[in-house]
């Protein structure tokens, strides 16, 4: 907002300089109407000035009239370019579009001719921030603070923007400095506590231990700092870091504290010279003598008991195992097998976990058709059979882990977990449909269970059941909302987003999948503008600590998972359309009378809902909207236009561009950023890709792919794009692919050092497709991986078997019918004839079940 008091505007005359303060006023307590009468009447005898025109046109953008408010402040921009005002109301609008770079400009350019206004300053300070500009944020910081000096709030920001900058030092003296100058603080102040905690971080981080201890020790003595918990937590950091012995007894009093805080049995640990990840024979004992100390004093507490699991072996291992087995198996814990599946990295301790478990089976097991004994626990029994149900598939022997949950469900047929896993050990065994319907039947065991709900429609995703999906969704979602997805959309469930994007995809509908992936990146750009408004919240209200956690957050938010996954498969989708523009007409003239059907129910929806919020109270045309853009309407409701939509490549690549650093250690993402890469003729930073790749996993299949089509590029160019790249290029390729060998050779080689894994056959198959091999060649190299000396997992069946689709093979059902012995539960490989009535089949159960069921979970 302009700032208050700004002086009346110049070359207007007295009377309409007076409405012009008026105006400022009136936008101020968000009196639109009349300030927009107000500029109205200024503007018929002064239709040229700029800055009458820029606040009208801030006015229009609060009531929703965006394009002509911007439109009328661009013309007052133009007529006034020397006016603060206009570069101000500018940089306002375009920091409500989330233009935040050419917004900073606009207030740098409005500062130019004032250069003391403190809202520009303020505006621009939290930009800086926003834009990491920490060097130009620390000049801000200063002019504001000498400006201001008597706010406690700018002493803190510039503190905290030196800490931003890097330069630590110049914090702890600016801190130094406040803490001098401010007087009479109450006990009990929560922002003078939270300052000098901040204090005691920075002491903390530049190594000054001992000072950080005194100043921490003196404030919570005299009450100045009242979080106790941080205390005791900083002041056991600091002690052990000191070398004091009263480190020990520091850590102690926290897992007195909080005796399930993992975080404080490693402190307590490191104290002593243990560390828990690097264990040696000598400490691996002390630590499992410590923990076990910790067992016994907290008998309640089942960290210390899962961390001595961690550290012990063999014979200790298993001594400590079987009770804490034992006690959670009674207790009917489902999150048993979650918890210890991280010691299954160690075979020994796998084996020991299987066998105690099976001897506990042995123990509990009677007939089936007999009551059970009283002297047997019927719960212990069933939940045992459900952790080696998990054990067994998570082992890949899932036809033993379907026994077990046979025997488990014909004990206990109430117990939704059984069904969930039986689903999940038939989607791992390659049978969508049936992992569908077995986890329906878990639903409909409790059918107000959200999660369940959530998960029944997570697997109808899974089977490609999109539709239907969403009418499960749908049950739990608004009633008002346009439909189900839309609403799952605005709520951010990056789960039903990222699942129905797959969905999409192995239905072979691009423009969705691409539409849902989008939507996930929205999502994470959410996230990164709602960091804006704590730039000045948290250094208002001195919750620098907790701040300063979060901008740290924000600087590695594209390392989530989900982004990451986003990512990488929407610029497969736009390099597939570069390589064919044609899918994405195919695409368009694919739309089915059901797709037309829902698009008309969408905007049949939408239009309902907009008719309602103008009957709601409240909606005059006064209200302020915001200068927050409000979301654009969507009007591509069958992802079309986006599929159909300029430069794949160029949007592939701002997809990807935060993987480079944030996703460093995923070679998938290395070699997405490669095909993306080496089709705009970026071959540096395509060979880049290529080698950070080799660094992961220099055997990796997907890498062969692509050295053998880089080469191949390569070595095919008529004229090499500058010396320099050839002279960057050509030693670091000679690495990967030795230069005496033939692409053939290398292929070959390839294959004959990896012949057993049927990753690697598949890789040397569209190797040779590469290399312009018959297809006849090709075919007869990827049958290869179902001779029985070959490892072949489901995916890459599964993905031998989109590559013969994409060859347009005539031996798809051959290699279908031969997978079938090897992967006898999965229905993925049926002949495609039999695909439809096999989805048929399921849609048809499905619809049956929700129907019937609708009613009951609503009322």
């Amino acid at each position: 907002m302009p700032p208050a008091g700004i002086p009346a505007s110049r070359a207007l005359p007295s009377r309409e300089s007076t409405l012009f303060k008026e105006v400022l006023h009136y936008y101020e307590d968000r009196q639109l109407k009349k300030g927009l009468k107000a500029a109205d009447t200024i503007l018929k005898k002064f239709p040229n000035h700029g800055e009458t025109l820029c606040m009208k046109g801030l006015i229009l953008t609060h009531m929703g009239r965006r394009d002509e408010g911007l439109e009328l402040v661009k013309q007052g921009v133009r007529y006034d370019l020397t006016s603060h005002i206009c570069w101000h109301v500018f940089g306002l609008i375009q920091k409500g579009q989330k233009n935040y770079e050419e917004a900073l400009k606009s207030y740098t350019q409005a500062l130019r001719f004032d250069k003391e206004n403190m809202n520009i300053l303020r505006d621009a300070a939290h930009l800086q921030t926003q834009l990491r500009h920490y060097d130009a944020l620390v000049e801000t910081r200063h002019t504001l603070l000498r400006l201001r000096p008597q706010l406690r709030q700018n002493w803190i920001a510039l503190a905290v923007a030196y800490h931003l900058s890097g330069n630590i030092l110049e914090a702890k003296h600016v801190l130094e400095q406040f803490e001098r100058i401010v007087k009479n603080v109450p006990d009990y102040d929560v922002e003078m506590s939270e300052i000098l905690l901040y204090h005691v971080r920075v002491l903390e981080e530049l190594g000054e231990h001992t000072e950080a201890l005194a100043l921490l020790d003196t404030s919570a003595k005299s009450r100045a700092i009242i979080d106790r918990v941080a205390i005791m937590e900083f002041r056991a950091r600091l002690l052990s870091k000191l070398g004091s012995s009263e480190a020990q007894q520091a850590w102690q009093g926290l897992i007195d504290q909080n005796a399930d805080s993992y975080d404080y049995y490693k402190g307590f640990l490191s104290n002593n010279g243990i560390d828990i990840d690097a264990l040696t024979e000598e400490t691996q004992s002390q630590a499992l003598t410590t923990l076990r100390d910790f067992a016994q004093q907290f008998p309640r507490a089942a960290a210390p008991l899962r961390l001595a699991l961690t550290v012990a072996t063999g014979d200790e291992f298993k001594e400590l195992v079987e009770p804490y087995l034992r006690s959670r198996l009674e207790k009917g814990v489902p999150s048993l097998f979650t918890d210890l599946k991280a010691l299954y990295r160690v075979p020994e301790k796998r084996d020991i976990l299987e066998s105690v478990a099976h001897t506990l089976l042995d123990s509990l097991t009677h007939a089936a058709d007999a009551p059970c004994p009283p002297t047997i626990d019927p719960t212990m029994y069933v939940w045992t059979l459900y952790f080696l149900a998990q054990h067994h598939s998570h082992l890949g022997q899932h036809e033993k882990a379907l026994e077990l949950l046979d025997t488990a469900i014909a004990h206990t047929p109430t117990l939704p977990e059984l069904y969930m896993f039986r689903g999940r050990v038939l989607k791992r065994c390659g049978d969508p449909f049936g992992a569908a319907r077995w986890v329906d039947q878990a639903r409909l065991l409790d059918l107000q269970d959200r999660f369940l709900n959530a998960r029944c429609g997570k697997y109808r995703l899974r089977a490609g059941l999109v539709e239907e999906s969403v009418e499960v969704f749908g049950l739990f979602t608004k009633k008002d909302a346009p439909s189900p997805s839309q609403d799952l959309e605005d709520m951010q469930s990056l789960l039903y987003l990222t699942e129905e994007a797959d969905a999409q995809l192995r239905n072979g509908n691009y423009a969705m999948a691409l539409k849902k992936y989008t939507a996930i990146q929205k999502v994470f750009d959410d996230f990164e503008d709602d960091q804006y408004d704590f730039h000045g919240y948290s250094v208002r209200k001195f919750t620098v600590n907790i701040y300063l956690n979060l901008l740290k957050w924000e600087d590695t938010l594209r390392s989530h998972p989900q982004y990451v996954h986003a990512a990488i498969e929407a610029s497969r989708i736009l390099v597939r359309l570069h390589d064919d523009p044609s899918i994405a007409t195919s695409a368009s003239q694919a739309l089915s009378d059901a797709e037309k059907k829902a698009k008309k129910k969408a905007k049949k929806a939408e239009k309902k809902v907009l008719e309602e919020a103008k009957k709601a109270p409240g909606t005059a045309t006064n209200e302020d909207k915001g200068l927050d853009a409000s979301p654009p309407k969507d009007d591509d409701p069958d992802g079309s236009k986006l599929l159909q939509a300029p430069e794949p490549l160029e949007r592939a690549a701002k997809w990807l561009k935060p993987l480079n650093t944030l996703a460093a250690g995923n070679i998938e993402a290395w070699i997405a950023i490669y095909d993306v890469a080496v089709r705009r003729k970026k071959y540096t930073q395509a060979l880049q890709a290529l080698t950070h790749a080799h660094t992961l996993d220099a055997d990796s299949p997907t890498l062969h792919v692509r050295l053998v089509d880089f080469k191949k590029r390569w070595s095919s160019l008529a004229e090499k794009p500058s010396e320099n790249i050839a002279a960057a290029v050509s030693p670091s390729l000679s690495k990967l692919v030795p230069d005496e060998l033939s692409l053939e050779r290398f292929n070959s080689q390839y294959l004959q050092n990896h012949s057993s894994r049927g990753d690697a056959i598949l890789a040397t198959a569209q190797a040779l497709r590469i290399l312009d091999a018959p297809r006849e060649e090709v075919e007869s190299a990827v049958f290869s991986a179902l001779n029985a000396d070959v490892e072949l997992r489901l995916e890459t069946a599964v993905a031998i078997d989109s590559f013969l689709l994409e060859l347009k093979s005539p031996r798809v059902d051959e290699f279908r019918a031969g997978c079938q012995p090897r992967f006898g539960l999965a229905t993925l490989f049926a002949p495609r004839a039999e695909l439809p009535e096999l989805r048929k089949n399921a849609i048809q159960r499905a619809i049956a079940e929700t129907n019937v069921e609708k009613d009951e979970v609503i009322s």
